[in-house]
């Protein structure tokens, strides 16, 4: 068992143990599963060194068959993009258990083990290299996140929790489906396999058979980014969310979605989503700007940062249908930043209402003079929010505007403008929270960081500054994997130049001649 298996099979694990712990003792189920996630993230640290040896070859592969007919296996591994979608998992998973420590209270032995049973899912999306095997780690992590909110949600809870699940499975089911179909035509499962099929032809799909197969698969993940106009479940399922299930749907579970348009759509259906790119990038384009309108004039603490989701991952499908490098490059690192930066706004807005018993923003005002520190934290979470140069949003972003331009330059224009709404609205939040007259009950009851909770903020402040000053830490395999992936789906933006020989020169000058989509 190589350590990828024990990463997956440590929260596994501690779910199944965990339904034997004694019901009602928070004490022993939060300090559980704080133990099992620790040591999960931990052991999970030990999956990159391999992987930054070599950015673009699966590292850390387990190939054993499951079921024998149809042909089913057992097929992980991780490569430059998804070694940083498995750590950024078990990064936040034990930050929920501390973020949530005295705040369940309601069977916590079953919330705990959920949230276990929710990162072995999340987890197993990102590595999973068997088409089958993607498909029940996707819907094994819908059942935990389905249970949080239901459960441990707020008044309007159960709405939510039915309107996520019917949402996510629609798009699953015809997902399923143009799996099987895969299947008849390749005979296998095995996503390397098909891939190399494609590239090989000895397995091609006619037009008439790859678009409704590009759909199919884009459906169930555009649903889950979310893409406008499929959007509307994102905002309920926060807004009813308990903290430590906003902060995994934010940060981790909606990657699932940008994850899965770069790694099967682009290779698996390359003409289909060159074909769809343009009306797919109009959506994007729609949904940044709308998005942020809509975040502009939310009363709700939990609606604004979810609007705010909608337009920043409208980011990450417009790098994607760039088809250019830096354009992917900045989607993933936008993937990976959007989970840090929200994650943590999640995390603060939880810690206001767990004070302040109300996500109405109008109930708030002058908290920077009650807790300065909570104030110093938000601040930094939402300079780094908006793309602060030298926080980690402003590299994605930067890349993502920079791979637009280079395809079709009004794209960027268009997109830029999400960005000065983005600060908009996020300075005007933070200016309705933090100054102004304090109303009695927050002075009353908002008191500042507590040691706990710091251990929780910290780590993900430390991410905000590292990715925006370091950024080369992550982007070589990124770029490494990225670059395969754009020449698998035959989709790079290439720059072509010129070596012009004139008389009497005994250099050759470079002129740049045209810059064209493949």
């Amino acid at each position: 068992m190589n350590l990828l298996n024990i990463v997956l099979a440590l929260p596994a694990a501690g779910f199944l143990i965990g339904l034997l712990l004694p019901k009602g003792n928070a004490g022993v189920a939060r300090t559980f599963a704080l133990i099992v996630s620790l040591v999960t993230f931990i052991a999970s640290l030990g999956l990159l060194a391999p992987v930054m040896a070599n950015h673009a070859a699966m590292q850390w592969v387990t190939d054993v068959p499951w079921i024998a007919s149809p042909n089913i296996h057992y097929h992980v591994g991780l490569d430059g993009i998804s070694v940083w979608l498995v750590i950024l998992t078990t990064l936040l998973t034990p930050i929920c258990v501390l973020l949530s420590w005295n705040y369940i209270r309601q069977r916590p032995k079953e919330f705990y083990i959920f949230l276990l049973l929710l990162e072995f899912g999340l987890a197993g999306v990102f590595c999973a290299l068997d088409l089958f095997l993607f498909y029940v780690f996707w819907e094994v992590s819908l059942v935990p996140m389905y249970f949080l909110i239901g459960i441990w949600g707020y008044d309007r809870r159960i709405y939510a929790a039915v309107k996520f699940f019917i949402y996510t499975m629609t798009g699953s089911v015809l997902m399923l489906a143009a799996m099987i179909y895969i299947y008849g035509r390749a005979g296998t499962f095995d996503y390397p396999a098909i891939v190399g099929m494609l590239n090989s032809g000895s397995l091609r799909f006619g037009s008439a058979e790859q678009l409704p197969l590009f759909l199919a698969f884009f459906l169930a993940f555009a649903i889950k980014v979310p893409l406008f106009p499929l959007h509307t479940w994102l905002p309920d399922a926060h807004g009813e969310a308990p903290t430590a299930g906003s902060i995994m749907l934010a940060a981790v579970m909606l990657k699932m979605g940008c994850y899965g348009l770069i790694r099967f759509c682009l290779p698996l259906f390359p003409n289909a989503a060159r074909q769809s790119g343009n009306w797919i990038i109009t959506l994007a384009i729609i949904g940044i700007i709308y998005g942020a309108l809509v975040a502009m004039v939310q009363p709700n603490m939990k609606r604004l940062v979810a609007y705010s989701s909608v337009s920043h991952l409208g980011f990450v499908v417009l790098g994607i249908f760039s088809f250019s490098q830096q354009g992917a490059d900045g989607a993933v690192y936008q993937m990976l930043n959007h989970g840090i930066s929200t994650g943590a706004l999640f995390a603060l807005v939880g810690l206001l209402h767990e004070r302040g018993h109300t996500l109405e923003i109008k109930h708030y005002g002058g908290v920077a003079t009650a807790a300065p520190w909570l104030a110093v934290a938000f601040m930094i979470t939402s300079l780094a929010s908006i793309g602060l140069p030298s926080l980690n949003n402003f590299v994605g972003e930067f890349l993502v505007l920079q791979g637009a331009a280079l395809s079709y330059f009004p794209w960027a224009v268009w997109a830029a403008i999400g960005v000065i709404l983005s600060a908009v609205y996020m300075l005007w939040f933070y200016q309705r929270l933090f100054f102004g007259k304090m109303p009695e009950a927050v002075k009353t009851h908002v008191y500042d960081l507590k040691a706990r909770e710091w251990l929780a903020i910290v780590p993900l402040i430390v991410m905000m500054v590292w990715m925006g000053t370091a950024a080369q830490t992550f982007l070589p395999s990124i770029t490494a994997v990225n670059a395969r992936i754009l020449e698998q789906s035959k989709a790079n933006v290439e720059f072509q130049v010129k070596l012009r020989n004139e008389p009497n020169r005994a250099e050759a000058s470079v002129e740049p001649e045209s810059i064209h989509v493949r």
